[in-house]
């Protein structure tokens, strides 16, 4: 079964985690160059080692072969005074014909025969035997006038295998020492090195995206995870802009909608009141239909705006019916009268009339609560312009908070006993610049206020 059943936790031979990924990781790279060195540096030893042993072996030949007196017709060994130490392990031949060999050994020894397959083989050959131990043997021919003589001497390489055998079990403890401060260490310097990711975990795990402002990339830390930090704020701020516009887009919803909803439900009332002839009837479903649509219309338009897409959709609006047709829908109180006026010929602005009615409805809708009488509505085109000025006769707005009428929620008096959100006059300016336009207010106008609308003007007027 290729899948573990649920609950059980699988045993795995890489840790999970990333500190303990890099030690392996280490104690793996530090384990080959160990293996590598230990096996050269004894190898090396060993080599040096027997290099020794042949050049003792030869110095000690040379010392035999001095003994050896050449000059006559038969080579003859030279008796001399203390040569116990000469005489061991020295075997000296006359062509193939032993005729020195140590007291201790037979011609029929091990070492012997070994001394006699070494003569055969060649002048100066060495090799290594067993014989109660490790045994060394080389060869060395000595000048002579018509016979060859050659001194083979043998070395037992006990010690030098005893020191050898000593370095090697030093060097894998110094290799098991060093290995183990190599993950000792490699556990302390990557822990340490990612404390501050372990940080910034819990900071992004206990932040909040809206609220907190605190940021990843302002902290002094390494190279790599500053830019780690810079990538994590860009990333938590494009979250909290996804964020708000999701919240703002709710609240224009609510805002826009409210209008159209209260406009049904009213209809509604009226209807369910008392019996209805069929004309009136008739009437409040036109009334309905119509908010239905309008809904419709805010809903297309507001998510089309907020998928960024308002700006590339065509359009060409003429200004003036399409005011009169915004004006038609909104509930305006009953002492309150509306006046669109414009120029005797067509002012076509270059957006949809969908999205002009969007952007001027917060405007008027702003005028018919605050007016006392009239609202005027007033469009004419300028160079390159079209400019509605929408004007009631209200008390105006406090001079004190001109800088905060465009801010989201913010209310000049939010206990003066009108609903509103503050939301319309920043969804109004922000659909007008995003056809290039603008929604300003105009100071100075008395009594009352003045919002300013101004779109791009049409070039042409739209194919019929």
């Amino acid at each position: 079964m290729s899948a573990s059943a649920p609950g059980i936790r699988t045993f795995s031979l890489v840790p999970r985690t990333l500190r303990g990924r890099l030690s392996l990781a280490a104690l793996t790279v530090a384990a080959l160059v160990m293996v590598f060195l230990t096996a050269a540096f004894n190898l090396m030893v060993r080599h040096h080692l027997q290099r020794q042993a042949d050049d003792e072996l030869y110095a000690r030949a040379a010392a035999v072969a001095a003994t050896v007196d050449t000059s006559g017709a038969v080579p003859r060994v030279l008796e001399v005074p203390d040569d116990t130490l000469l005489d061991t392990n020295a075997w000296i031949y006359v062509r193939d014909r032993l005729i020195e060999q140590p007291p201790s050994t037979s011609t029929t020894s091990p070492l012997t025969r070994a001394a006699g397959g070494l003569l055969r083989r060649g002048r100066h050959r060495c090799t290594t035997m067993s014989a109660d131990g490790p045994v060394r043997l080389c060869a060395r021919p000595v000048p002579a006038r018509k016979d060859t003589v050659t001194v083979v001497t043998a070395l037992h390489l006990t010690p030098y295998q005893e020191l050898a055998d000593i370095l090697l079990v030093g060097s894998l403890a110094l290799d098991a020492v060093t290995l183990i401060g190599t993950y000792v260490m490699t556990q302390l310097v990557v822990g340490r090195a990612l404390r501050p990711v372990r940080t910034m975990t819990d900071q992004a795990t206990h932040r909040s995206a809206i609220a907190s402002e605190e940021r990843f990339g302002t902290l002094d830390r390494p190279a790599e995870l500053a830019r780690l930090g810079m990538s994590l704020d860009v990333l938590l701020d494009r979250t909290r802009a996804v964020l708000r516009h999701e919240r703002q887009l709710t609240g224009e919803l609510s805002h826009e909608l409210r209008t159209p909803l209260s406009r049904i439900i009213a209809e509604l009332d009226w209807w369910q009141a008392r019996p209805r002839s069929a004309t009136e009837t008739l009437a409040t479903h036109h009334a309905i239909a119509d908010a239905a649509r309008c809904m419709h219309t805010i809903c297309d338009t507001l998510l089309r705006d907020a998928q960024d897409s308002a700006t590339t959709v065509p359009g060409t609006a003429d200004t003036v019916p399409s005011l009169h047709g915004l004006a038609e829908t909104l509930p305006a109180p009953a002492d309150t009268t509306i006046v669109i006026t414009g120029p005797t010929e067509p002012v076509f602005a270059e957006v949809m009339p969908a999205l002009l009615q969007r952007i001027v409805s917060p405007l008027l809708t702003n005028a018919l609560r605050y007016a006392r009488s009239t609202v005027t509505v007033l469009a004419h085109q300028g160079p390159g312009t079209v400019r509605i000025d929408v004007t009631d006769d209200g008390p105006g707005v406090p001079a004190s908070f001109t800088d905060q009428l465009f801010q989201p929620g913010r209310r000049a008096d939010p206990d003066d006993g009108h609903s509103g959100a503050g939301l319309g006059l920043p969804l109004a300016r922000r659909l007008a610049r995003s056809v290039g336009g603008d929604v300003t207010y105009e100071p100075g106008n008395a009594p009352g206020a003045r919002f300013v609308v101004s779109l791009p003007a049409s070039p042409s007027a739209p194919p019929p």
